[in-house]
């Protein structure tokens, strides 16, 4: 089992702490939000890149890709009925999947739920077209990029668009692109109808990536959870994507959520191989 953690887990600490610290509780993999390295990634030069690149591959680390795609962005938007809007975000998508190449990922999470949500006027069936128009538009150069959009249902809490897998899934079959996949997230799935193991089988053809937190909206191991099921759902599918740890409520503290989450799902792993 691959571990990864994000990095705006870290909040303000440097690049070169944080990523060393994660390599020290056990991380291999580490995903990133672009708004860690500037509020538009057409921004970010191409020395910032390899400089982040370095970082992380002298701190022991793979960068795996991206998440939070449109996050702190202006201008870009899903589901918009504006042709030019819907054009931007498409465009947009080709900036962030060179960025995820140059970084080294080969991955990126769109959530961005803020970016998603049915507009005034805009119809369900409407949103989905809009979705599946910037989606194809953007696929040649993720394609090209060998990059991976993975698609992300949320909560309705979050989003009123795309918020069970089976949504997700029918956007993806439409969008027909090998770069065109599913991500689970355990806190997103906590409204689905099955528990998240069945969610892991049922989805496991299109699965490409999965974000391992609680619905408390803390790291894995830290709310009422019990990951043995879910680590063991993966194995079953022979999953071989990474498990990421994404946080939203940093309470505990960095340094307990980081370590702490590892350690949780590492001790799920010893169990079972050797179940008492």
């Amino acid at each position: 089992m691959k571990f990864a953690i994000c990095n705006e887990t870290f909040q303000d600490w440097p690049f070169d702490k944080a990523f060393a610290f994660a390599r020290e509780c056990g991380y291999r993999g580490l995903e990133i939000a672009p708004f860690t390295m500037a509020a538009d990634a057409q921004q970010i030069p191409p020395t910032q890149r390899e400089e982040v690149r370095r970082q992380a591959e002298d701190a022991g680390l793979e960068v795996i890709g991206l998440h939070w795609l449109l996050a702190k962005t202006e201008g870009y938007y899903l589901t918009s009925p504006d042709a030019a809007v819907r054009r931007r975000t498409a465009e947009y998508l080709c900036h962030l999947a060179l960025l995820c190449r140059d970084l080294g990922g080969s991955i990126m999470v769109f959530g961005s739920p803020d970016q998603r949500k049915l507009l005034p006027d805009v119809t369900l069936a409407q949103a989905n077209d809009y979705a599946v128009e910037v989606l194809r538009e953007a696929m040649p150069v993720l394609e090209d990029s060998q990059v991976t959009l993975a698609l992300e249902p949320l909560a309705p809490a979050e989003t009123d668009f795309l918020t069970t897998a089976a949504e997700a899934v029918a956007v993806i079959n439409r969008v027909e692109s090998p770069n065109c996949r599913l991500h689970l997230d355990v806190k997103a799935m906590a409204g689905e109808p099955l528990p998240v193991a069945d969610m892991i089988r049922l989805n496991a053809a299109h699965l490409v990536h999965f974000h391992a937190n609680d619905p408390n909206r803390q790291g894995p191991g830290f709310g009422d959870v019990d990951f043995v099921p879910i680590l063991r759902a993966l194995r079953e599918i022979n999953y071989d994507g990474w498990v990421s740890v994404e946080v939203f409520d940093y309470a505990p503290g960095i340094e307990r959520l980081a370590r702490e989450s590892i350690d949780y799902m590492q001790d799920c792993l010893a169990k079972l191989d050797n179940p008492s």
